[in-house]
């Protein structure tokens, strides 16, 4: 049976710290505290007076004075859990918190998951090819010794770090070593922990070298393990629940998340608000209950980005200079149909390949699978379509050979709209009303990882009129823009009027933009 020894790196709340402890040894787990040295002597007096008695609860026999980016971190950890290796030897896994986590499982569950698997648990990816660090340092974090700390000691962490890029003062990372990157929440089985202990004896040079590299709490453990266990007995992964905001610092959990969090495919949650005193109250209680069912649905980071995106709408990112540049040329026609029914829009685009012969193809920025042709890899990403925007209309209207091209838009890309809208080519609109039903925004949601089928149905329920709304709000931004040469059609239009939008959009005569209108079941979902 797992028996877990939870290893907390905590530096205030001493109260709190304490009520963690009993409540993950009242389950018969462990716990090992490490309480940082520049935080008050007193409020360690009281943690440690308070558990003096719980058997379960042993702590760090040196105390770090611990700094964010420091090697201090990692050496806190270590000596944590060399406290733990040697006072609970029953304990099977190794679990690192720190003093805002909390339980979003029960400790009965949490047991039954680790022991599904003999693995570790722990996000390792390339610390070079991965896109894990969005900002800031990458490979001068290792090449170059850091001393200072960055927070607290600015002015001497930059000149130390200028003038050794100055003066090419740069190291290797030892050569049997592949750097690896990852959250710091990992839980590691005893044999692993051992491991990594016995290679930290071994190896000096190693540990000299992340001793002075920058942010090791991110790089030491998630590549040592990688070093010392095989690939098949990891997973690459976190078990703790956090979300990072677009400025890389944690997101908040308050009272009213205690549903979405129990949801989520992890066993603790972090940070969970000082303030938030009925979600710790009702998170501590889990811990200790038995006999609960959890329905994962992990659809919290795809929910916090969409509610936290939509008060950034029409807020971008400027195209990059070459792409502005770069015209399609006077002569050219771009016909861009815009909906967020993509069904609607692909039937309009058969039917105008059926009844004329300007060149279509569908959601080229959204989908692999667009009607195109071959262009020599720059269709085999969307990420590259996106980014090469205009040189790939260029690529298609030479390929095609004509000057006229119908492309397929979602009412979201507003900004490639506006990119286009001001190229010196001719930019024709056709914006397709649509009513959406319940079962088309479930179905929306769905498709973009809003809910999935797990989701329960009062947060289904909650969001529909959330997502309705923003949907019915980017239609409206498109029609607001005031693009010129701009036309609706819409399934309550009558059919003389969608016809002669029809004509308008695409310079044809009446006949044929009857022909395309009288599309079977052209507006049916």
């Amino acid at each position: 049976m797992a028996k877990i020894a939870f290893i907390i790196l905590a530096h205030k709340d001493p109260r709190g710290l304490i009520a963690q402890a009993e409540r993950l040894t009242a389950t018969g787990d462990y716990v090992s505290i490490h309480y940082d040295a520049r935080s008050s002597q007193q409020d360690f007096a009281t943690i440690q007076q308070a558990l003096v008695n719980n058997p379960n609860v042993t702590f760090a026999l040196k105390r770090h004075k611990c700094g964010w980016g420091e090697w201090s971190l990692v050496a806190a950890t270590i000596e944590t859990v060399h406290a733990a290796i040697g006072a609970f030897p029953t304990a099977t896994h190794f679990y690192l918190l720190s003093g805002d986590c909390m339980p979003i499982k029960s400790a009965e569950y949490a047991r039954a998951f680790l022991e599904q698997e003999d693995v570790d648990y722990i996000e390792s990816v390339d610390f070079f090819e991965s896109d894990w660090i969005k900002t800031g340092m990458r490979a001068d974090r290792l090449i170059y010794r850091h001393w200072f700390n960055e927070r607290s000691q600015p002015r001497r962490f930059y000149l130390s770090y200028n003038l050794q890029k100055r003066f090419g003062m740069t190291r290797e990372v030892p050569k049997d070593i592949v750097m690896k990157i990852g959250s710091q929440w990992w839980c590691l089985r005893r044999e692993t922990i051992e491991k990594v202990l016995d290679f930290c004896q071994s190896r000096p040079d190693v540990m000299r070298f992340f001793s002075t590299t920058w942010i090791p709490d991110e790089t030491f453990f998630q590549t040592i393990v990688r070093h010392v266990v095989p690939r098949s007995e990891i997973r690459a992964r976190s078990l703790t629940y956090l979300i990072f905001s677009d400025y890389g610092m944690p997101v908040v959990f308050y009272n009213d998340h205690f549903d979405m969090l129990l949801r989520q495919d992890s066993l603790f949650a972090r940070k969970i608000s000082p303030e938030a005193l009925d979600l710790k109250e009702r998170l501590g209680a889990l811990w200790q209950a038995e006999g609960l069912h959890f329905a994962i649905s992990g659809e919290g980071k795809s929910l916090f980005r969409f509610l936290t995106g939509r008060g950034r709408i029409g807020r971008r990112f400027a195209p990059r200079f070459w792409e502005t540049e770069a015209s399609l040329g006077r002569r050219s026609q771009i016909f861009m149909i815009v909906t967020k029914k993509w069904h609607v829009a692909k039937r309009l685009t058969a039917a105008i390949r059926d009844h004329t012969d300007i060149p279509a193809v569908d959601y080229l920025f959204n989908e692999l699978q667009a009607g195109l042709p071959d262009l020599g890899g720059v269709e085999n990403t969307v990420g590259k379509r996106q980014r090469h925007r205009r040189a790939l209309i260029r690529l298609l209207l030479a390929e095609f050979d004509d000057e006229r091209l119908v492309i397929c838009l979602d009412p979201s890309a507003l900004e490639l709209m506006q990119d286009f809208s001001v190229d010196r080519s001719e930019a024709h609109f056709l914006f397709i009303d649509a009513e959406f039903s319940d079962d088309y925004v479930r179905g929306h949601m769905m498709r973009v990882g809003l809910a999935n089928p797990s989701t329960p149905e009062h947060v289904v329920a909650q969001l529909l009129p959330v997502v309705r709304s923003d949907l019915d709000h980017e239609a409206e931004r498109v029609r607001d823009f005031g693009f010129e040469n701009l036309y609706e059609i819409s399934p309550y239009f009558s059919a003389e009027k969608n016809v002669a939008a029809l004509a308008a959009f695409l310079n044809l005569d009446e006949d044929t933009a009857r022909k395309i209108a009288e599309t079977p079941h052209l507006f049916a979902d």
